[in-house]
């Protein structure tokens, strides 16, 4: 990625401010730049941040947890858990003590999120869910959330909830992301949760080194 509008310190400033997690507006307004000119940059980050997850295609061994969540709008009366009308469908892979990954998918069936989890996941593996899925080749452990189960010993699915809420909570700010926008909000918070404790302003440029996520 090559930038001709602005100088190298500026872009670093903008760098520092996307690595805060401030909005492109309040940007604009520090670095006394058109908000225009910002977002422009910030989706070119988003764009890297999303190729650079994509291009990953290694299967891990060890212990995860897999949940799916809904978003969009708020909840249609009478209508909730899979399939909420008006919402998008994402699935989630959370590795113990690791990374997350999340997709957005048509539905979360069975036939759409079993080669996401054989793509990603080795037999042999350990994987915690809710009651909704039933997997062979892992040793796999359930709790029932439809019987207001939400643990039982180590079977959990915490982490990826976790997840949910800080991706849930972050995107809540933009006050509604456009549905050709929301995957790549989607895997900026994907990027900020599995770099929380990492400083971003030493990761980002890194990406533009990488001739394979380069747009």
């Amino acid at each position: 990625m090559k930038f001709h509008r602005l100088s190298s310190h500026k872009i670093n400033k903008l760098i520092a401010c996307f690595s805060e997690d401030i909005t492109a507006s309040s940007a604009a307004k520090i670095l006394g730049l058109n908000r225009k000119t910002v977002n422009l940059y910030y989706n070119r980050f988003r764009c890297l941040i999303l190729q650079q997850s994509l291009s990953d295609h290694a299967q891990d061994f060890g212990v995860f947890e897999l949940d799916e969540s809904y978003f969009g709008a708020k909840r249609v009366r009478g209508k909730r858990g899979r399939g909420a009308a008006g919402k998008t469908p994402v699935f989630g892979l959370l590795k113990r003590d690791g990374k997350v990954l999340v997709s957005v998918v048509p539905n979360c069936s069975r036939k759409e999120l079993l080669p996401i989890i054989q793509g990603k996941i080795l037999e042999g593996s350990t994987i915690h869910t809710d009651d909704g899925l039933v997997l062979n080749g892992y040793d796999h452990y359930r709790v029932f959330h439809s019987d207001n189960e939400f643990s039982r010993g180590k079977s959990h699915i915490n982490g990826i909830e976790a997840f949910w809420s800080f991706a849930k909570r972050r995107m809540a700010k933009f006050n509604g992301i456009q549905s050709d926008a929301f995957v790549l909000h989607l895997k900026e918070s994907e990027f900020r949760y599995n770099n929380r404790h990492k400083d971003l302003t030493k990761i980002i440029p890194i990406l533009f080194k990488n001739k394979k996520v380069m747009v």
